[in-house]
């Protein structure tokens, strides 16, 4: 169940173990670097060092990754490790112990899983297309999820500003307030202009050498033709640690990891207050934004500031702080029912099998569809009743992607039929855009929040059962941030 353990000894040093060795390592900032990044040096190993592989091109393209499912953590990458890792203890209520599992293990009755530090887990799609784009197609590079927003905002024109960078100082090169990530320059062409118009498209849990894959064999003929006409990056985005949904799609947002923007985790505890903190449920998702920090900005902020009078959307998407219009914003309101007014039964575009044989399947469809309606609405110029301009700059979620890839594993029958629908309502989304005569004038970006791996059929399990046993007093959140001590936390060590 457990592919390693990682732990902050004191600030600025971690140490990380596995059950056939150690390693520990220490942050210090590179005064080499104007980016102000930081460096990372060894300080101790024993045994085999569990974080020596850090390839974000391991197991990449698909054939790879399926003639090595479920590698063992000698044969496995952890990319970007040294820092995803320390990031996370620099949150005030990091736990303990980050207990990591193994590409094998299922801690429910999931094929598909994620979360953890190892390279499939943490590989999202990236693909972009439209002007201020490179067109190369498919090309052999990567970046992180952090890079996103500020490779976003450079491409509307954003330059270079004071700010606080990735070590927490001030930093002259920054494009958001707080800011860890760096514009991905290979991406951008300024020869071929300056979007008026930008529409990100999440596909949530999408596994990156699935989505290109099915891009090339047919399956999805419209992220097909974004690769034609822009880049996409083979190795995809490494997402932030922990690899979960709340904390990349902020991540995404913010430019910033989440031990820094504030949203840790699907759920964590405070220790200030002495109680559990739950971002990611239908009761409390809308409210996640709260948990931002001081001093982070969202790129809907950030458009506003560099676009005055601009009109920012978010749809379907919990990161919403700065935007005009937001599906969340409905749910704060108690509104979020208009949405699904004359949603028309049976749902177009939502595979009729598994429509009818995965409850998870068809939430998803029909979340996606009133995500779907409103971005093309907006689009459309009137939603709801009201009248709305051309946007600068849209993001829309779509769920029923990791849905899927929850239920069958990333390699299943259901995930391929996610795939499908879910690229026929991007195309539904790209003619919206063409209907309005800016396509030529509009960039699209493809993302996802982290990756998906198949889990092992007969790995299941709980290490609470074994810490129990062993008389350790702790609590568990969101299945591996362990806080010691007894109820609650308050006592525990900090």
């Amino acid at each position: 169940m457990v592919e390693m353990v990682a732990f902050s000894p004191s600030p600025g040093t971690y140490e990380v173990r596995a059950v056939d060795g150690a390693v520990s390592f220490a942050r210090i900032p590179d005064p080499t670097d104007i980016s102000g990044d930081m460096r990372y040096v060894v300080t101790a190993v024993t045994g085999r060092n569990p974080l020596e592989l850090q390839d974000p091109t391991w197991l990449s393209p698909l054939s790879v990754e399926l003639a090595n499912r479920q590698p063992r953590r000698q044969g496995n990458s952890y990319p970007l490790a040294f820092e995803r890792i320390a990031q996370l203890f620099d949150h005030p209520c990091a736990p303990d112990l980050c207990v990591l599992h193994t590409a094998a293990h299922r801690p429910t009755s999931h094929r598909g899983e994620h979360g953890s530090l190892d390279v499939v887990q943490s590989r999202a799609p990236l693909v972009a297309a439209g002007p201020g784009i490179a067109r190369r197609g498919l090309v052999d590079g990567w970046c992180r999820v952090v890079d996103v927003a500020p490779t976003i905002l450079s491409l509307l024109g954003a330059q270079p500003g004071v700010g606080t960078g990735p070590t927490g100082q001030s930093n002259g090169e920054v494009r958001l307030a707080r800011q860890d990530g760096r514009v991905i320059f290979p991406l951008l062409d300024p020869a071929t202009g300056v979007p008026d118009h930008v529409v990100v498209v999440l596909m949530d849990g999408a596994n990156a050498n699935v989505l290109y894959h099915a891009a090339v064999d047919g399956t999805m003929p419209n992220v097909g033709w974004l690769v034609d006409h822009g880049t996409a990056l083979a190795h995809g985005a490494i997402a932030s640690l922990p690899t979960v949904t709340l904390a990349n799609h902020t991540s995404l947002h913010t430019g910033c990891h989440p031990g820094h923007h504030g949203v840790l985790h699907n759920a964590w505890f405070d220790r200030a207050t002495d109680r559990q903190v739950v971002t990611e449920s239908p009761a409390t998702w809308q409210e996640s934004m709260q948990w931002l920090f001081s001093g982070i900005e969202t790129i809907h902020e950030s458009v506003h500031r560099l676009r005055p009078g601009a009109l920012t959307v978010s749809i379907n998407e919990p990161a919403d702080r700065g935007s005009d219009y937001s599906t969340m914003e409905l749910m704060r309101r108690g509104q979020v029912r208009r949405l699904m007014e004359g949603m028309p039964d049976p749902l177009p575009l939502a595979d009729e099998r598994w429509m009818a044989e995965s409850e998870e399947f068809r939430w998803g469809s029909l979340v996606d569809a009133s995500a779907l309606r409103q971005a093309t609405s907006i689009w459309g110029g009137d939603h709801l009743g009201v009248k709305y301009p051309l946007p600068t700059f849209t993001w829309v979620s779509f769920s029923v992607t990791d849905a899927a890839f929850h239920h069958g594993g990333p390699h299943s029958e259901i995930a391929q039929a996610a795939l499908k629908d879910t690229d026929a309502r991007l195309g539904q989304l790209i003619a919206a855009v063409d209907r309005r005569g800016v396509l030529d004038r509009t960039t699209f970006f493809l993302v996802a929040d982290h990756g998906m791996e198949e889990t092992a059929e007969h790995c299941p399990g709980d290490w609470g059962v074994a810490l129990a046993a062993a008389g350790v007093a702790h609590r568990d959140e969101a299945s591996g941030f362990i806080y010691l001590g007894g109820p609650g936390t308050a006592s525990g060590p900090a």
